[in-house]
């Protein structure tokens, strides 16, 4: 293979990026540069995709480990930088665009040279602190840094947005720059394919909100319901932000407007879904989710396994 790729992280990022790249994957734990370095002299890559991260159920379990976050965030990919640099690979780091203040009467979606200025959530810290060697060792080294957001996708599974939405009581209604994962997949391919470096937003075009997505949803699924939320009332510290797909479209690539990816998006969701209940033999309830209708969020996706409805999250 003339670009052996190594994917670092088994999660759901890591999972779909080896899927469809058909590469090699690895959970091993990392903690020092050793472990780093045993990986690579066991697969041999040219290039590595750093898909380790934590995050927990959501934001705020970071803080109740700060430890596990700030090594899997924050060191891991430094290490992995410097073991890169010394090996003459390639390092992909998949980062998040959830590090900034967004003001939406003042600021146009923002670019890859704002300085990241979110700090109020531990985990934007983390992902700043790695973003901030990283970048600057792009400047001199082959490192790519893809910021992506609020991932959605055609697959259900418990970290997908559309699976969270359709089992929150309420949404908020604020325009959010969103990926979709199998555009960001194919945005991933370009970009190795253009040797690029630096770090890309990699979401789609326009703002997505929220009761957009769930009224398509709801031609699929009749007796979904859900109702808006006052964002100010939630309590909750969060980041609401538009990003810049300009950088990334000059690269080359054709960034589809969110919009046009939802009825797409929705419509393999609930054939998957359908699936993997009649896998299980459940059917939902009237009136009740059909990502919450029977099999357990965890279990969503890749739940339903050769051994029958048994299954843990990837």
């Amino acid at each position: 293979m003339k670009n052996k790729i190594l994917v670092l992280g088994k999660g759901f990022i890591g999972t779909r990026i080896k899927e469809s790249l058909c590469c090699d994957s690895s959970d091993t734990r990392i903690t020092s540069y050793r472990d780093a370095l045993k990986v690579i002299q066991k697969f041999k890559p040219h290039t590595i995709i750093n898909c380790i991260g934590h995050i927990g159920k959501n934001v705020d379990y970071c803080e109740l480990d700060k430890d596990k976050t700030l090594l899997a965030n924050s060191f891991v990919p430094v290490i992995l930088a410097e073991v890169a640099l010394r090996n003459n690979i390639k390092l992909v780091h998949v980062s998040s665009g959830c590090i900034y203040h967004y003001d939406y009467a003042l600021d146009k979606p923002l670019t890859e040279e704002r300085v990241p200025d979110f700090f109020s959530l531990f985990y934007s810290r983390t992902k700043i602190y790695s973003e901030a060697a990283l970048s600057i060792l792009a400047r001199t080294y082959p490192v790519l840094i893809l910021r992506i957001r609020i991932p959605l996708d055609n697959r259900p599974y418990v970290k997908n947005l559309l699976t969270k939405l359709t089992g929150f009581p309420g949404v908020i209604d604020l325009p959010n720059s969103v990926t979709y994962i199998p555009d960001f997949i194919e945005a991933l391919k370009h970009l190795l394919s253009i040797n690029a470096c630096g770090i890309f937003n990699v979401v789609n075009k326009g703002g997505l909100r929220y009761p957009e997505l769930l009224d398509v949803y709801k031609r699929y699924v009749p007796d979904f319901s859900y109702r808006v939320i006052d964002c100010k009332k939630l309590r909750l510290v969060r980041t609401n932000l538009l990003l810049s797909t300009r950088k990334l479209e000059h690269s080359g690539f054709a960034v589809r407007s969110i919009h046009d990816c939802l009825d797409e998006c929705v419509r393999q969701y609930c054939g998957l879904l359908h699936t993997q209940r009649s896998r299980c033999g459940r059917k939902p309830r009237t009136g009740q989710s059909a990502a919450t209708s029977g099999v357990p969020a965890n279990h969503l996706w890749r739940g339903a396994n050769k051994s029958g409805c048994k299954g843990g999250p990837v």
